[in-house]
């Protein structure tokens, strides 16, 4: 019995149709776990609707991913020097963020990342002058820029690409390709007309792969279930049960990532409120489990172990059957399944 992923393939290809067709000239992305998926999933799923170009984080994805998508593959890290060597081949386009970096790559296909108002990383306006002599020593792919999700300044980030592209221009530096991330369709539309000579082309992942929410579920088998009375103790620690009910072994632990959570950025005094409330709960014990029984979610009995979780499901609610499957709300990008299922 397993954690097991289930996806609707039928509505999860429709939803890529979507995208692709909002997004011409998309750059599917690929890293990570796959977003769920699996690297070879994902490649041969780009490979499936054509697509040209498919994006991965690191180099070391970039060799294992080489032998299932025959395309090109652009590597997102910027490349440093002094990084270790991974054998790749000529169809590899490394992403670069410094003049330095670009010197580094002589013979090389690059794509330059310049510095957006994510200050992570980047070309600055200032070094745009040094990049004329360094790219004669490259093959140039195009340039790039990450853009914020959010932008509570109230800025546009049509105009935060505009303004790059005429310092690009500025500085007499070949605009054929532009890649973009966290653009919406109607805003490279924008860019498209002001710009009809460059190539807009949109690195897109999570809404490319997981946009659609109802084309995917993770289920967890119930693998025993043991009737307990207020007082008892149970599990590693020798807890006692606050009351009467059920305690359910379900098969989905730390090692799929049951348990993982990533830090939010809260805004709004209630998702605050909220998170000090879940915060105060941990300190005595009581953690929300992400699977779901009798409509509500349950409670982890005791921390998640390795394969396994057991909740406590309470006498009011209907007793779990070994062999059934509860619904767990999970991450995609930090949960490994046992299998998946198409359906």
């Amino acid at each position: 019995m397993a954690l097991t992923l289930y996806v609707d393939t039928a509505r999860w290809r429709a939803h890529q149709k979507q995208v692709i067709e909002r997004f011409p000239g998309i750059v599917p992305v690929c890293k990570g776990n796959g977003y769920g998926f699996g690297h070879e999933r994902l490649a041969e799923e780009a490979t499936r609707f054509g697509s040209d170009v498919l994006a991965v984080g690191t180099t070391y994805e970039a060799a294992r991913i080489k032998d299932w998508f025959s395309g090109d593959l652009l590597v997102l890290t910027p490349f440093r020097r002094g990084e270790e060597p991974v054998p790749l081949p000529d169809r590899v386009i490394r992403s670069v963020s410094s003049v330095d970096g670009v010197h580094g790559l002589v013979g090389a296909r690059v794509v330059i990342e310049v510095m957006s108002s994510m200050r992570r990383h980047g070309v600055t306006e200032q070094e745009l002058p040094h990049l004329h002599s360094a790219i004669e020593d490259v093959r140039l792919e195009g340039f790039a820029i990450h853009l914020p999700l959010d932008r509570p300044d109230g800025s546009d980030a049509v105009e935060e690409v505009i303004g790059w592209m005429d310092r690009l221009r500025s500085a007499r530096l070949p605009l054929h390709t532009m890649f973009v991330s966290h653009l919406k369709a109607d805003e490279l539309t924008r860019l498209r007309q002001q710009f009809p000579q460059t190539r807009f082309r949109a690195r897109i992942g999570t809404r490319l792969w997981l946009g659609d929410e109802q084309a995917t579920e993770y289920r967890g088998a119930v693998l025993d279930v043991t009737r307990v009375a207020k007082g008892d103790r149970f599990g590693y620690r020798q807890q006692k049960v606050a009351s009467d009910g059920w305690l359910v072994v379900v098969a989905g632990g730390t090692s799929h990532g049951v348990g993982l959570e990533s830090p939010k950025a809260l805004h709004g005094m209630m998702p605050r409120a909220k998170g000090v409330a879940r915060a105060g709960l941990a300190t005595v014990n009581r953690n929300l489990s992400p699977f779901v029984w009798g409509g509500k979610q349950r409670w982890f009995a005791e921390p998640p172990h390795m394969q396994v979780s057991i909740l406590f499901v309470p006498s009011d609610a209907p007793e779990p059957k070994v062999g059934e499957e509860l619904a767990a709300h999970l991450r995609h990008t930090t949960t490994q399944y046992d299998r998946v299922m198409e359906r």
